[in-house]
C-alpha cells in the first residue's frame, strides 16, 4: 500500500466533506462515564515532535476552541489494536502477562523503528498527523503480531474493524458544530506538507485504554524497549 496516496485520497475526500459542512460530530467524547475499553500496542512520539505539533494545534484551537484536542500525554501512533474497544471487554478477562510474552516473541527480530511525521490528513470527524515509517520494520512487526496472535488461544480482535497499515496520529476530534469549516481546512492546508520531524522509537507500550487513549483512563500493562 502506498501511504502517500492513501493519505492524499483521505485528505481530498474528507476536506471536501468538512468544507461542505457534512462532517461527523463525535458525541461520545463528552460523556462523563465511558464504558468502551480495549487493549492496544502503541508508540508515543518524542517531546520534540509533540512540541512541533503544538504550533499546528495552537492555530486550530484559535479557530475552533470548542473541539476536542489531544493533550501531549495522549498523542500516540497505534501499532496494533489487539482487542478493539467495546463495552463487553474488561481487563479481568485476560492475563496481561500472556500478552506481554507473545509480543516479546513477535518483537524478537525488531531492531529499530524510525517514523517521520510529515503533513496533515483528515477523516470526516478528525484531523491527523501523517506518519511514514522509514522502512518495512513496523509493517513486518504488524504481520508477525497478526500471525502469532492468530496461532494463539488469546482473546483478540486484530483487524476486525479494519486492517491497520498507516502510522498516523490523531490530534483533534470534532465534538461540537464547527464555527467555520472552511477556515479549519485552510489551516490544515497550510500544514499539509509541514515536517513535524523524525524520531527513533525508544519503546512500545501495551495499554488498557478507552477509545480516545485518555491518560486518566489508560493503564500501562507492559513496555517493550528497542535497542
Amino acid at each position: 500500500m502506498n501511504l502517500t496516496e492513501h493519505y492524499n485520497e483521505l485528505y481530498k475526500t474528507s476536506s471536501e466533506t468538512i468544507s461542505k459542512g457534512k462532517y461527523s460530530i463525535d458525541s461520545e467524547i463528552k460523556k462523563e462515564s465511558y464504558s468502551r475499553f480495549g487493549i492496544t500496542l502503541l508508540i508515543r512520539p518524542n517531546e520534540e515532535i509533540k512540541t512541533n505539533i503544538q504550533s499546528f494545534m495552537q492555530e486550530l484551537k484559535e479557530a475552533e476552541p470548542e473541539q476536542y484536542f489531544y493533550p501531549d500525554s495522549d498523542i500516540h501512533i497505534t501499532v496494533m489494536s489487539i482487542i478493539s474497544c467495546s463495552e463487553q471487554f474488561t481487563l479481568n478477562q485476560i492475563s496481561p502477562n500472556d500478552y506481554i510474552q507473545l509480543i516479546c516473541k513477535s518483537m524478537v527480530d525488531v531492531d529499530k523503528i524510525t517514523i517521520q511525521l510529515k503533513g496533515v490528513t483528515a477523516s470526516p470527524s478528525a484531523l491527523m498527523i501523517q506518519g511514514f515509517p522509514t522502512d518495512e520494520t513496523l509493517n513486518n512487526l504488524r504481520n508477525k503480531l497478526r500471525e502469532d496472535f492468530k496461532n494463539s488461544d488469546l482473546q483478540q480482535s486484530i483487524d476486525s474493524r479494519y486492517t491497520i497499515s498507516t502510522a498516523h496520529s490523531t490530534i483533534m476530534r470534532f465534538q461540537e458544530k464547527l464555527h467555520n469549516p472552511e477556515k479549519l481546512i485552510q489551516i490544515a492546508d497550510k500544514f499539509r506538507d509541514y515536517d513535524f520531524g523524525e524520531f527513533n522509537v525508544k519503546s512500545l507500550e501495551l495499554v488498557y485504554n478507552d477509545w480516545y487513549q485518555r491518560k486518566n483512563n489508560t493503564k500501562v500493562l507492559g513496555e517493550f524497549c528497542l535497542r
